[in-house]
């Protein structure tokens, strides 16, 4: 498999394709397609250019020309102003919060951001897209974009498909520069809303051809490429006639360090690809006790667990992304360019107890170094038995200098099924003291919604691995910032709050991917052995109720919105059907359950109440189930089991519904449903 690696023709490793650059076709922005001797700055920002962003890993080895800085509006808490008040620095109502409301034509339109350019918008985020989007351009009174918010964010739009923009474990994205000379208003014409809208703005003076329709149809080919490219990431690493590939074939004993490689420059690492040779029942502990260093001209800027460094550790996790992924077959693979002007050395050092096989290689091409040109960096560190209460902000990244950040893996070792990560992303650039990103939920961040267990692969962001029930047990996610990536002029420090719905104990650990102009530093200290330990997790015994017909095992008749599942320690089951697509008074959701034999009987149901929860008309096949109930709580608590009345039940399916009546006065105008069960009594 690994003979003949330095011919042009066609360069192959465990199954991963090379290619020569005279055999492609398709996206002129593709990887590595881009003049390697270094990057020309266009002379107009539009559409086009930036749609090369998209793929283009080998930019994110330059500082931007001409810069700008990245940003993000979001429905955050605004009671949140300060760390110094640590009781409103946590707030949690992230729902809802818009800039202001206007008032145009016959409705109200619910300004979500609104920028000034030149810039652009590069993503857009929500996990309940209702009501229509409207992006409006330059001061324009007529939307230069305007689409179903759910069927924009979903893929759906005809331009703009899958998996451009996909709905992914609950969490709705659209990553597509959107770029405007002048100004930005993104605005929805149904409030509710939690979402992220990020955006780049440019020096003023930078030429940007506002983005039209027309554009869009324009480049309807080059799109579908794109889309193409971003949706079939095994098919192969475009590489230019001059390609080189160096293998990697060693066995690292206990205790050993290998001088892997070494190579010499000016020249840039494209790929690397890795496949380890260890028994099944040791790997998750060889991958996480083997650590991977390189360096750049004599300055080592790597160092990380050889399986996170892959990011879906601990173990094998199956994902795909552009710059990072593991394969079926367990072999590694990594794409991110990393420049250096002489040297360039990969060790691995086994702080195991096992000794692994490895082999695989790397793939590099020319680079002419220039004052923009930066090195990669990839730092990890744990923290074991943090304390959830009190809640803090665990510090992902802390970097002086000049760079760009490019992404992170995030790896939790929970002891229960409750959900870890509510916490917001606070990303602070060039010494802000209020964070320019300030998020909504940790699994926002990372692109899915509620606290989906669901594993889900994308070209930007994935969870590989969540072992449950719920969100018990070890769970890898990762974000990779390639078009919204954020470049920072002297200091980026990235927060995360560590916010979860239980008092407990997590271990945590974190990879964070940036670049850096020579002289960048950051604060995580050396890897220690002791550091790369795999503890074991405590069991979950899962408890039901007798007889009980759980809501999570109904089948959905009919739904507004999103129908999902939601983890409770109290639940029978651990689990409960969560309905949070109820938009407004008259939404119904219509449930069907079995039984195997008619009868008359009488039907108790167990509920949540929180306070986003609505007041629902519950009704069985059809016959009211008493009056309407109100779900409402200041906090996340069951109900006991309410009597719903005497039915005739049939064999085979039944139907339970709820419709949305309204909602309290203190509630969330949210107009949710959680349904533990039901449970049948007959009657005789």
């Amino acid at each position: 498999m690994l003979d003949n690696l330095e011919q042009k023709s066609i360069i192959i490793c465990h199954g991963f394709l090379l290619w020569p650059t005279r055999f492609l076709v398709g996206v002129a922005s593709v990887l590595l397609l881009m003049n390697l001797a270094g990057r020309s700055t266009a002379a107009e920002i539009s559409m086009s250019s930036l749609l090369d962003d998209m793929t283009n890993l080998t930019a994110m080895a330059e500082f931007p020309n001409p810069p700008y800085v990245t940003k993000q509006f979001s429905s955050y808490d605004r009671a949140s102003t300060t760390p110094a008040d640590p009781k409103t620095w946590f707030a949690n109502n992230d729902c809802g919060n818009y800039l202001r409301i206007e008032d145009r034509g016959d409705h109200k339109e619910h300004v979500m951001a609104d920028m000034q350019g030149p810039g652009a918008v590069v993503r857009i985020w929500s996990p309940n897209p209702g009501g229509t989007l409207r992006i409006f351009l330059d001061g324009n009174e007529r939307p230069a974009l305007e689409y179903a918010m759910a069927d924009l964010l979903a893929g759906k739009h005809p331009l703009l498909p899958r998996p451009i923009a996909a709905d992914l474990s609950m969490g709705w994205n659209l990553y597509f520069p959107i770029p405007y000379a002048k100004s930005c208003k993104v605005t929805c014409d149904q409030g509710g809303q939690y979402y992220h809208v990020n955006y780049r703005t440019y020096p003023g003076g930078t030429v940007v051809k506002t983005f039209t329709l027309a554009q869009l149809e324009a480049a309807k080919a080059e799109i579908k490429k794109l889309a193409r490219r971003l949706a079939t990431l095994d098919n192969g690493v475009p590489m230019p006639d001059e390609a080189k590939a160096s293998v990697i074939r060693n066995t690292i004993a206990p205790g050993q360090t290998v001088n892997a490689v070494k190579l010499t420059g000016p020249r840039a690492m494209a790929s690397l690809q890795i496949l380890a040779d260890v028994p099944k029942d040791q790997l998750e502990a060889a991958l996480r006790g083997l650590v991977i260093q390189i360096s750049f001209d004599g300055r080592q800027t790597v160092e990380a667990p050889l399986g996170d460094f892959f990011g879906a550790a601990p173990g094998i996790n199956p994902f795909q992304s552009l710059p990072l992924g593991v394969k079926p077959d367990g072999a590694m693979y990594c794409h991110w360019v990393m420049p250096f002007e002489k040297t360039a050395e990969i060790r691995l050092v086994n702080h195991g107890k096992d000794a692994v096989a490895i082999e695989g290689c790397v793939a590099t091409v020319p680079w002419k170094w220039t004052d923009s040109s930066m090195y990669f960096h990839a730092r990890w560190k744990i923290d074991y038995d943090v304390r959830t209460r009190p809640m803090q902000d665990w510090n992902y990244l802390t970097a002086k200098g000049q760079g760009v950040f490019g992404g992170v893996a995030f790896f939790i070792d929970n002891p229960v099924k409750d959900w870890w990560g509510e916490g917001d992303e606070k990303i602070y650039v060039d010494g802000e003291t209020f964070p320019s990103h300030f998020g909504t939920g940790t699994e926002d961040y990372y692109g899915f919604g509620w606290c989906c267990p669901r594993p889900f692969t994308h070209a930007y962001h994935n969870q590989p691995r969540c072992d449950g029930p719920g969100n018990y047990g070890r769970t890898s996610v990762n974000r990779f910032h390639i078009l919204d990536r954020i470049p920072f002029t002297k200091s980026f420090k990235f927060d995360m709050e560590l916010w979860h719905w239980k008092d407990c104990r997590v271990n945590m650990a974190v990879l964070v991917y940036y670049y850096g102009l020579p002289g960048a530093t950051d604060t995580f200290p050396p890897i220690a052995p002791e550091k790369l330990v795999l503890r074991p997790l405590p069991e979950v015994a899962v408890v039901r109720v007798p007889g009980a017909i759980e809501g999570e095992k109904m089948r959905i008749v009919k739904s507004i919105g999103a129908v999902g599942t939601q983890e409770w320690d109290d639940d029978s089951g651990g689990q409960h059907l969560w309905w949070h697509g109820g938009q407004k008074p008259g939404d119904e959701l219509l449930l069907e359950f079995q039984i195997p034999k008619a009868g008359k009987f009488r039907v108790f149901g167990r509920f949540l109440k929180a306070v986003d929860y609505g007041i629902m008309q519950l009704a069985v096949n059809g016959k009211k189930a008493g009056g309407p109930i109100d779900f409402f709580h200041d906090g996340v608590v069951h109900t006991a089991e309410i009597p719903l009345g005497t039915f005739e039940l049939r064999q085979g399916p039944n139907q339970l519904s709820a419709v949305v009546v309204g909602a309290n006065p203190k509630a969330q105008k949210q107009y949710m449903l959680g349904l533990d069960y039901i449970r049948l009594q007959a009657v005789r």
